[in-house]
């Protein structure tokens, strides 16, 4: 991973995952992620880009528009999606005076072609997709694959977008025949209203009216982590964000987000960043 200031881009830290690879190690082999990046607060608007790999950008924040070749310029809202793709030139990027948070996989394989004839319909439109914590977490979760280098990782990264472009585009698209995602979507979206306030698990569970054990089968199915886990990263996620934004102290954040031992607090988020809390604000946030 690089992360690194341009601020022909961004005025804030932006993250670019290049994976190199030797693809005859990916067992995977109808589909590669190329590359992955996160650019908050992204600036930057672009007139004629042309690609040679297929795209799929989410924009987590902010405002802007997407127009392909000689169609209408389409507004982009906060929780979008769209694609770039071969062939085809682009104009997009956020309003002018503004910025949005800008999530992109270029990606690449015999699978796309797959997409396209069965619920890809409409490459060339916007989609709102909406915005939840659970879906940014999955995204963060690609990126950690991806940086690993490992082959079967990437390959497991390669799946997971799959995974999360296919409910975006089908499931949301159906409500009846995604009505389980939807109830499950429901949970994650009400995991991500705690992260201020002590953890109730029973509480939580009653609301939904289903059992503590349903509970953590639902979310390790839906995110792929234990209930415990699944809070500790929606809730490092979230310190880094107050540590790149606020002025707040690690020992007011910890206990903003429910850690009672800023020790403990620093311990975790080390363990999921690979900085202790001070060092990311130093570094990530100079």
């Amino acid at each position: 991973m690089t992360t690194y200031l341009d601020y022909m881009i961004s005025p804030l830290p932006i993250r670019v995952y290049d994976p190199k690879v030797d693809k005859s190690k990916l067992r995977v082999k109808s589909l590669r992620l190329v590359s992955a990046g996160h650019l908050p607060g992204r600036t930057l608007q672009r007139d004629n880009a042309v690609f040679i790999y297929w795209a799929f950008v989410y924009i987590a924040g902010g405002s802007g528009y997407y127009k392909v070749g000689e169609g209408e310029k389409q507004p982009v809202q906060a929780g979008s999606l769209f694609c770039f793709y071969p062939g085809e030139v682009f104009q997009y990027g956020p309003d002018e005076g503004g910025d949005w948070e800008e999530y992109y996989f270029n990606v690449e394989g015999a699978r796309i072609e797959e997409w396209l004839a069965n619920w890809v319909d409409n490459p060339a439109i916007v989609r709102q997709v909406g915005r939840d914590e659970a879906v940014l977490s999955k995204l963060e979760r690609i990126f950690t694959l991806v940086e690993s280098g490992i082959p079967v990782q990437l390959d497991q990264a390669a799946l997971l977008l799959e995974s999360v472009l296919f409910e975006w585009l089908v499931q949301q698209a159906q409500p009846t025949a995604g009505s389980r995602s939807q109830y499950m979507t429901r949970i994650i979206d009400d995991l991500s209203d705690t992260l201020y306030e002590a953890f109730d698990a029973d509480k939580l569970a009653k609301r939904h009216h289903i059992s503590v054990s349903t509970l953590r089968r639902i979310v390790e199915s839906y995110t792929g982590y234990p209930l415990g886990e699944y809070m500790h990263r929606l809730r490092i996620s979230e310190s880094k964000r107050l540590l790149l934004n606020t002025d707040w102290s690690v020992k007011e954040i910890s206990e903003r987000l429910d850690y009672k031992d800023p020790f403990y607090f620093s311990r975790v988020f080390k363990r999921l960043t690979g900085y202790s809390p001070k060092r990311y604000r130093d570094q990530i946030g100079q």
